[in-house]
């Protein structure tokens, strides 16, 4: 990783922040601010839980800003509270800071340095656009009302994921609503998309295991347990259950991704495997698929004389957007940008979010932040040449300060 002595991040740690008029004004050198931390950190990702120079980074950048940093939490994750002239409530802004094991493939002057790790996902972008939230707010502490805390969470891509280790460490305490944000390539740069209700879906993960106690010869399947048979009947199965046991109108998938048997062409294996996601909107879905799931493998199964073992690794539950942080990101952007900046989202990503973890314990908000403004812009998610239109970084985190700002307000008169 470049070192940050070297990095143009910090040289300049007197931004001057505009506090005159709304939250549009901004001075000009915080996009070349915003755009400058998100490169550092796009050619120098790391994977979750070791995000130990990207830690390092995030704290020093804020301090150069003159904020005090506290952690870490969940072994890299950082937090700063901007705590404003009025008394209020305390409101919480969350960015992930974890990067993706691809190879960042791109012709760009700041792709990946760290071969096999990249910044697919926008992280990079998020953790930016916090940064940039936290030096707006920093600079209008006198239009606050209560307490922002604008928080850097490590490993949201893994299973289990960095929000619930965030929240064993306390970063929720106190705190009654959360928001966050995530760039969206299908999206026209300068768009912002909004709904209410379900966001994003759940996801877990399955994994299937067929076991019968000897090989058999492939001339003769009916002499042994054939697991590959008895497993391709068990997937037919499981793609039949959405629709079937759950109510059609409730958006679920089931895809199964992984599939590994034997070596030999002429030999009938002992052991078969399978196994992938089952997504869904619906919270009762999430429990009705996985007691679905391990019935028809294990029924199946030993119908056929086979042992069959079912494990899962439960990742995030559906991110449901609050009705009322939506509406105050709605009133943000329509008075700083126009109706036309908004985008509303017609149905959810069946793709999760570990934000969702957050809001089992208070109300949150889920953004999305259009990216794309060429080919090389659009680029899907976790695509190995997935890249954004900088541009967005800081009217985005005008946004968020402007809805946190809002937020204070609102709930300071209450």
């Amino acid at each position: 990783m470049a070192s940050i002595a070297e990095s143009a991040i910090i040289s300049n740690p007197n931004l001057k922040i505009s506090t005159n008029g709304d939250m549009t004004a901004v001075d000009e050198q915080l996009s070349a601010f915003l755009t400058s931390v998100r490169r550092h950190l796009h050619m120098n990702p790391e994977l979750g839980l070791r995000e130990f120079q990207t830690s390092r980074f995030i704290r020093e950048t804020l301090e150069a800003q003159g904020l005090e940093v506290h952690g870490p939490l969940a072994t890299t994750g950082l937090y700063v509270d901007i705590v404003g002239d009025h008394p209020g409530p305390l409101v919480g802004y969350r960015s992930d800071i974890d990067a993706l094991p691809i190879a960042d493939a791109k012709d760009a002057s700041y792709k990946s340095q760290n071969d096999g790790v990249a910044h697919l996902c926008g992280h990079d972008a998020h953790t930016a656009m916090a940064v940039g939230v936290a030096v707006i707010l920093n600079a209008h502490r006198g239009k606050m009302h209560g307490t922002a805390r604008i928080f850097f969470q490590p490993n949201e891509e893994g299973i289990p994921s960095g929000a619930p280790l965030m929240i064993e460490d306390g970063v929720l305490d106190g705190m009654s609503a959360v928001y966050a944000s995530h760039v969206d390539p299908t999206l026209i740069a300068g768009k912002f998309g909004l709904v209410v209700g379900a966001v994003t879906a759940s996801a877990d993960r399955f994994r299937v295991l067929v076991k019968s106690d000897s090989t058999g010869h492939s001339a003769r399947p009916h002499q042994s347990i054939d697991t590959i048979w008895i497993a391709t009947q068990i997937m037919s199965a499981m793609y039949q259950l959405v629709g079937r046991v759950t109510d059609a109108r409730k958006a679920a998938v089931i895809s199964i991704c992984r599939l590994v048997g034997g070596e030999a062409y002429n030999v009938i294996p002992a052991v078969a495997e399978f196994g992938g996601t089952f997504r869904c909107i619906d919270g009762d879905d999430r429990e009705l698929f996985k007691t679905k799931i391990e019935q028809t493998a294990k029924h199946i199964g030993e119908g056929y004389g086979a042992e069959v073992q079912v494990d899962f690794d439960f990742g995030a539950p559906a991110v449901i957007n609050n009705r009322e942080l939506i509406g105050h990101v709605r009133e943000t952007i329509v008075s700083s940008l126009g109706d036309e900046a908004v985008y509303n989202i017609p149905i959810p990503s069946m793709g999760a979010e570990d934000f969702a973890h957050y809001l089992d314990h208070i109300p949150g908000a889920l953004i999305r932040v259009g990216t794309a403004v060429s080919p090389e812009t659009s680029y899907g998610l976790h695509d190995s040449q997935f890249d954004i239109d900088e541009s967005i970084l800081r009217p985005a985190s005008q946004i968020m300060a402007g809805a946190l700002l809002r937020y204070l307000s609102r709930h300071a008169q209450n």
